[in-house]
């Protein structure tokens, strides 16, 4: 399964970290591949550091004015013109979507995500990984939005709040079919 994921190039405190690269590697381990944003610094190298130590596959896609920072040795590694058609190579190559830690970018990765699904555009699994309950308030919002009649669907069939890296992953191979 190629697994994109959506999180912050920043360098982060050890609670962000330490759980990523507990993904990281359970997505190697699984014979997944990563498919993310193709940076080599902060949490897309941790990312792309574990995934490949455990033997994944990476497949970056970076955007013009951030290829200086793009990772060496991908498996794959595509450059776009700018961040919209950024995500849209990201969505067109992967079979599931984990949203992880991040700032304003990650932020409109997701929300642009959620957007595609809920008018049908994907039906990919999106899983929001909410480390260290960074996306408590995000998901208050969308329960709200839900709530109040603002989605057209239940939240439970746009997204999944996942707790940790094991639930994520357990979530999203349970929605592929994939014998674990």
């Amino acid at each position: 399964m190629n697994i994109c994921v959506f999180c912050s190039a920043a360098d982060l405190d050890d609670r962000y970290v330490t759980p990523a690269r507990q993904f990281a590697e359970l997505i190697g381990k699984g014979g997944h591949a990563l498919v993310w944003g193709g940076s080599d610094a902060g949490l897309m190298k941790v990312m792309a550091d574990g995934v490949q130590e455990a033997g994944g596959k990476l497949i970056g896609v970076s955007v013009e004015f951030l290829a200086h920072k793009a990772r060496e040795g991908a498996d794959e590694m595509v450059v776009t013109k700018d961040l919209a058609e950024r995500k849209a190579q990201m969505l067109a190559r992967a079979d599931a979507i984990v949203i992880m830690v991040g700032g304003m970018g990650t932020l409109d990765e997701a929300t642009e995500i959620l957007e595609l699904r809920k008018h049908g555009l994907h039906t990919k699994p999106v899983v929001l990984l909410n480390t260290a309950g960074f996306y408590d308030g995000l998901k208050e919002q969308f329960q709200r939005m839900e709530s109040e009649g603002f989605l057209p669907l239940p939240l439970t069939d746009l997204v999944f709040f996942a707790a940790d890296a094991v639930g994520a992953l357990a979530y999203l191979e349970e929605k592929a079919g994939v014998q674990a």
